[in-house]
């Protein structure tokens, strides 16, 4: 078997705190920062203010479990599913739309922010595509709840 570089079990925490960040974090600008949240929206979006807060929720549970190691799987598949609905039908059509009455300065910028999140929103599905076949190590709630089952 080959040593490796770094003990499996801190880098597991480790890979989840810095994964989970980016949900958590969104997931509380949507809630904290709704306002302006619901500004970047398409104009299309009916109920902008209930879609931004759900989302922060989603973002937040999902977050939630796989920072904590707990039903990692299920949160992984929320988190997906929100990915690539958000991926298809907002930051995908922004692809192709430029908003009306840019400089070009901030249509440049507009685009490499519509850009940046579509490619971003990608590799976070396939991040949670791979979770859902992950396991937690010793230092998530997963494993404390099966070994609490196993010693009972």
């Amino acid at each position: 078997m080959k040593e490796r570089l770094f003990n499996k079990d801190i880098t597991d925490i480790l890979f989840r705190l810095l994964f989970s960040s980016i949900f958590i974090g969104m997931g509380m600008e949507h809630l904290l920062s709704d306002d302006l949240i619901q500004e970047m929206m398409p104009d299309w979006l009916p109920q902008k203010r209930m879609i931004s807060l759900s989302s922060g929720f989603i973002l937040l549970a999902g977050g939630a479990t796989i920072v904590v190691g707990y039903k990692v799987h299920q949160g992984a598949g929320l988190l997906a599913l929100f990915l690539i609905t958000v991926t298809i039908f907002i930051h995908g059509p922004e692809l192709f739309v430029k908003p009306i009455g840019l400089s070009a300065d901030w249509l440049w910028l507009w685009e490499v922010y519509q850009r940046s999140n579509f490619v971003k929103n990608l590799c976070l599905v396939g991040v949670c595509i791979h979770l859902l076949n992950y396991s937690s190590g010793k230092y998530s709630l997963d494993y404390v709840v099966e070994n609490f089952q196993k010693n009972k």
